[in-house]
């Protein structure tokens, strides 16, 4: 823990005790879980953002979607909405959220929605939807009003939750304790090659528990997808400078990524979720014309694509090679059949009984 973490520690400790009073609340039935008939599967974490929950829900879709009928539960975090919302391809990331716009726009034929109160959500999809036959929630670890069929917690492998602390002299949002509530724990944005020496090391420090299952997945990322007519215009893979600006926990993989197709990559680097105003948008346009190259492009996050397609924000880069870099997850190839034939075992069978 670093000094800044030291100094904040007081208030991690009271923080801490109102995550651990709450929690006992739920473990000893004075606040009710709900349960429902539908299978629900949840993906969460411990810590605050930054463990890819995005493609790994949509890892789950592209899993499920050709054999059920699915649909996903967001908070819609950033929204400047309220209460349930069902969500289209063309509403923004200030109605609905980046990611659940995301969900949308990828996959079409899916019932996206939106709600922070979950048991709410799951009751509305399933009267609007009463066909569904699986519940995806995004984000819904501490969320524990909801009682999920079967519990995925995501940990980064270079940053894993048995190595963070509470917020906010960390970044934990409640004790590590609480991944015994997982019943599949992914540690994601692992190396491509990856040892077994390192994966029983890493199981032995989060103290992984018998009845949990441990796999590991890694980030591919896709071609560069231009976001306008400018962009599409290029031909060329390879160029001299990459302007980046990212809203994202942690960009400095995706700048890896870039650095094999430019010999500079110059990031600029904005909180997750961040809300683009023209100020920055213009900040970004001069920055990109100050840089001495005749061969260079600007990139953006998939997410952050999302927030600023289909906005005004976009008039500051008509005139601009602007394009975003989509990524997908991959698991490594034992886990990959583990893990799928867990998640289809499970959706099988409880489909079976609803």
């Amino acid at each position: 823990m670093n000094i800044t973490g030291l100094l904040l520690l007081p208030f991690a400790i009271i923080y801490g005790l109102i995550v651990f009073v709450r929690n006992k609340f739920f473990d000893f039935g004075i606040l009710k879980q709900k349960s429902f008939v539908v299978p629900v599967i949840s993906v969460g974490n411990l810590s605050a953002g930054g463990t890819g929950k995005t493609p790994h829900i949509e890892y789950l879709i592209k899993l499920l979607e050709k054999e059920y009928k699915l649909a996903t539960l967001s908070r819609g975090y950033g929204r400047k909405t309220k209460g349930f919302k069902l969500v289209d391809e063309a509403a923004t990331a200030i109605d609905v959220g980046d990611e659940p716009l995301q969900y949308k726009r990828k996959f079409p034929e899916i019932f996206i929605s939106i709600d922070e109160n979950r048991v709410n959500g799951i009751s509305t999809i399933l009267e609007q939807q009463p066909d569904t036959d699986i519940v995806l929630l995004d984000d819904a670890f501490q969320h524990r009003y909801v009682k999920p069929g079967l519990s995925i917690l995501l940990t980064d492998y270079y940053k894993p939750f048995s190595h963070d602390y509470l917020l906010p002299s960390g970044t934990l949002r409640e004790y590590r304790t609480g991944m015994k509530r997982a019943d599949i724990i992914v540690v994601s944005k692992c190396p491509n090659v990856l040892s077994p020496i390192s994966c029983k090391a890493m199981e032995s420090d989060m103290k992984v528990r018998k009845n949990q299952n441990v796999y590991y997945s890694y980030v591919d990322y896709g071609d560069l997808v231009p976001m306008n007519t400018v962009a599409e215009g290029i031909k060329t893979r390879k160029f001299s400078t990459v302007l980046v600006f990212a809203g994202i926990a942690n960009p400095y993989p995706m700048e890896d990524e870039l650095k094999s197709c430019a010999d500079k990559v110059i990031v600029e680097k904005f909180r997750d979720h961040y809300q683009y105003q023209p100020k920055d948008m213009l900040k970004i346009q001069q920055h990109f014309e100050s840089i001495f190259s005749k061969n260079k492009i600007i990139v953006t996050t998939e997410k952050d694509a999302m927030r600023i397609q289909n906005t005004p924000l976009m008039n500051f880069f008509v005139n601009l090679p602007l394009f975003y870099l989509p990524i997908e997850v991959k698991f490594h190839k034992k886990s990959k059949e583990k893990f799928d034939k867990q998640i289809l075992t499970y959706v099988r069978t409880n489909k079976a009984n609803h």
